[in-house]
């Protein structure tokens, strides 16, 4: 019969770790296992937590295999640098170590689970020096289950490790935390993914782009086993033709990022305002199978490429030639203000079309949104045309209902007086602004838009009173002080000289004076007050 084939095992199978040398990113984490192994410091629980893929499972082994190694010749202790050839390492990464357990947190979540583990570790390590428990996903295991474990987890026997690793370590209750020895897994940086994945083709004897290979490792987002699955796949996809080369094209097409020109092309379209052709590309898309999302995501991208790019971000090397000088024209080009508002918008953009009825309908609403906002200013320029006036001037009139009388181009309506303007101002919202106004400032001269006045008390600056008058009456004003010379009483000082000559009118009247000699504690109230009586 013929000899059976060695079953194919996928690459992040084949590769995992074996030692802490081949465990990329994480070598913080490694220096503290080292020392405390040196120094005989070793923690009865340690908490592996970081996204998926970073090695925490691979990590726990690795622990145990560094806690139970015995060296070539059965006579060694725990060390940072496990053989990989005695009897427990063998086992250990072969997963058939009696006293080794590992434990899926996720379909071993209860009480019972968590009793038996209580149970158990009172009995010593059948062959290993340590008996070490892995629990996988940690955070999935009840509240009970997690209060059962508390006691153990704090005072465990000698002969005990535990090891939790988890997604999620905000499940985790800090009881448990607390009892453990934390090691944060970081994301493994895309540069040094492209280096691991290089090493790996090499060793498949598989021939691969730098671009092809720095296009998996940005995909894999940190992840090693991700970005192995998708090297795995990207084998696959190059097949033996053309010598079986994985190459960026077909990566990008496996990966779905599609064709990225098409996405400089709507942003560049986006940026001229043309609708009509936008509208054109998003149906080309959409017959192509394109999902609207991926769209606003490869916008979003771009627009955040671009912005990283202006400020003089490292460029990607993933990149092609061309997506490089489209970003870097665009970043010359754009401003921070632009940028950021395209930003916002494609933002609320994907958002709406992600959770829309009609999610193409909706892309082209909120791409067309953006069309529109191209053509507007931004805010610094539209500040100082409105502080020059030419804002007023260059926006469309309203049509008006008849032709003026005359050959006279009509003027912008004014408030008559100060007290007309300081009544604007207090429909306007700025009750503070009037009321200063009112009472601090006495009328010298009003001839719109000009406004001199003589401070009465306060500390207010004309500069402030002017830009709120700008912005309630739509003209830049002039406000200025005088300190010497004539001026008028304040506002509030002349209505109260009307109250007072009008109560002494009352006063003066026969009637009034009659009552007032049978009642003569009686006084006169002004209408508010008697309406705050009824």
């Amino acid at each position: 019969m013929p000899a059976e084939s060695t079953p194919y095992r996928v690459l992040a199978r084949k590769y995992r770790p074996q030692t802490f040398g081949q465990l990329i990113g994480q070598d913080a984490m490694v220096t503290t296992l080292a020392n405390a192994i040196r120094r005989d410091r070793l923690a009865h629980a340690f908490l592996l937590t970081g996204v998926r893929g970073v090695g925490k499972t691979s990590t726990a082994r690795l622990i145990a295999k560094a806690l139970n190694c015995i060296g070539p010749d059965g006579q060694g202790g725990p060390t940072i640098d496990p053989c990989g050839v005695c009897e427990p390492c063998v086992a250990i990464a072969e997963g058939r170590h009696i006293d080794v357990i590992e434990m899926d947190a996720a379909s071993h979540t209860g009480i019972d689970d968590v009793r038996e583990i209580i149970e158990a570790v009172r009995y010593s390590a059948v062959s290993a020096r340590y008996k070490v428990y892995i629990i996988d996903e940690v955070h999935m295991l009840s509240k009970q289950a997690f209060n059962g474990l508390l006691k153990t987890l704090e005072e465990p026997p000698p002969h005990v490790k535990f090891i939790f690793a988890t997604t999620e370590v905000g499940k985790v209750p800090v009881t448990v935390l607390s009892r453990c020895q934390r090691f944060d897994l970081k994301r493994v940086s895309a540069d040094l993914l492209a280096k691991h994945f290089a090493e790996i083709s090499a060793s498949e004897e598989v021939p691969a782009e730098p671009e092809a290979l720095a296009l998996i490792a940005r995909a894999a987002d940190g992840s090693v086993r991700d970005g192995l699955s998708i090297l795995d796949q990207a084998i696959a996809h190059a097949g033996a033709e053309e010598g079986g080369a994985i190459r960026a094209s077909d990566v990008r097409e496996m990966l779905g990022l599609g064709d990225r020109a098409t996405v400089r092309e709507l942003f560049a379209l986006l940026l001229a305002g043309d609708g009509a052709a936008v509208l054109e590309l998003v149906e080309r898309q959409h017959a192509q199978g394109l999902d609207p999302i991926a769209l606003f995501r490869g916008l979003l991208e771009t627009a955040h490429g671009v912005t990283r790019r202006k400020i003089g971000g490292a460029i990607d090397p993933a990149q092609s030639a061309e997506e490089r000088e489209a970003w870097a024209d665009w970043a010359h080009q754009m401003s921070h203000a632009v940028l950021h508002r395209l930003w916002q918008l494609l933002l609320k953009g994907i958002e709406e079309v992600a959770v829309a009825a009609m999610p193409r309908e909706a892309a082209e609403m909120a791409l067309l949104r953006i069309v529109h906002a191209s053509s507007l200013p931004d805010p610094d320029t539209l500040a100082r045309k409105l502080a020059s006036g030419e804002a007023i001037a260059s926006a469309p009139a309203a049509p008006a209902p008849s032709p003026p009388p005359s050959d006279q181009p009509p003027l912008l309506a004014l408030p008559e007086d100060f007290v007309s303007l300081v009544k604007l101002l207090d429909e306007k919202g700025q009750i503070g602004i009037a009321e200063e106004l009112r009472y601090c400032f006495g009328l010298v001269r009003y001839a719109p838009p000009e406004l001199v006045l003589k401070r009465l008390k306060g500390t207010t600056d004309p500069r402030g009173l002017a830009n709120v008058i700008k912005v309630a009456t739509g003209v830049a004003w002039r406000v200025d002080l005088q300190e010497l010379g004539p001026h008028e009483p304040s506002l509030h000082a002349q209505e109260q000289a009307v109250k007072d000559a009008e109560n002494a009118r009352l006063l003066a009247d026969p009637a009034v004076q009659a009552v007032l000699e049978v009642f003569p504690d009686a006084v006169l109230m002004e209408p508010e007050q008697r309406s705050r009586l009824k």
